[in-house]
């Protein structure tokens, strides 16, 4: 669900302090980006937010939401809509995130 050696990667790269601020405002910007696609499934944004999501979540190693971030950006991108398993991108992320916050002090 999580890579942690990528986690350890990103933190020797950006230095402890500025790791605690990019996962801060990665954690504040995907919580929004979830909030707004939970609340409003928009078709014409859907793409471009998953897209955002993954990228987003494979820099923090979130691996498992990331790959479902990507098999819906695929789908979204062809118009496949009802093969996006929202519920399940959603429960993943709030996994990964609980997993993350409980190994990982903010």
């Amino acid at each position: 669900m999580i890579d942690w050696k990528r986690i350890e990667e990103l933190r020797t790269e950006v230095g402890e302090e500025d790791f605690t601020e990019v996962a801060s405002i990665f954690l504040e910007e995907v919580d929004e980006t979830v909030a707004r696609i939970r609340n409003d499934q928009n078709p014409n944004s859907l793409e471009q937010d998953l897209h955002f999501l993954k990228g987003s979540s494979l820099n923090l190693g979130f691996t498992a939401f990331s790959s479902l971030c990507y098999e819906g950006e695929i789908a979204a991108r062809r118009g496949d809509f009802a093969l996006i398993d929202l519920p399940k991108l959603f429960e993943t992320y709030t996994h990964s995130r609980a997993e993350f916050l409980k190994n990982v002090a903010l």
